[in-house]
């Protein structure tokens, strides 16, 4: 690691590659509180913004290249930061929280609240398939940027899961 790559990084790490700047969620990862829940409210609030003036089926496509783009900016980060998943990497809180958003719509402010919680509860425990996620693939390089990713669609997975049976 070096000076340029902080463990906790700053708004100069942030601007200085472009990689940074989504990877960190355009800032929202350089909460010193809960980046992961910062993250995730910034894909709330963009999903409140967005949502009106993209057509549903754009939303596949958006979430698709989002994931790509992730995964470059996420190994790219995560190598520069010299953590192998930090958690103020929170673009994959974004993609991943957009896809549920994406997948539970039309839903009002409550449905979207409990799936934001339901989400956040996923990601944080880390259990069953989230957990074998985050084990599986540990570390630098692609592999590593896919797992930041992988561990937040899986938290995406069962969020969904919960809805389908509460839905059935």
């Amino acid at each position: 690691m070096t000076a340029a790559s902080p463990t906790r990084p700053t708004w100069r790490f942030l601007v200085a590659h472009p990689a940074h700047f989504i990877a960190l969620g355009a800032g929202a990862g350089l909460s010193r509180l809960a980046p992961g829940t910062s993250g995730t409210l910034w894909a709330w609030v963009a999903w409140l913004l967005l949502e009106p003036v993209l057509p549903h089926s754009a939303w596949g496509l958006l979430i698709a290249a989002a994931t790509l783009l992730g995964w470059w900016a996420c190994t790219l980060t995560a190598q520069h930061m010299g953590v192998a998943d930090s958690g103020h990497i929170v673009w994959d809180e974004v993609v991943a929280f957009w896809l549920v958003l994406w997948l539970i719509a039309p839903a009002g402010f409550l449905a979207q609240f409990v799936a934001f919680a339901l989400f956040r509860f996923f990601d944080a425990v880390k259990l069953g398939p989230m957990a074998w996620a985050d084990r599986t693939f540990k570390g630098f390089g692609p592999r590593g940027g896919f797992g930041i990713l992988l561990d937040d669609f899986a938290a995406a997975l069962c969020t969904l899961l919960v809805f389908a049976l509460w839905r059935f």
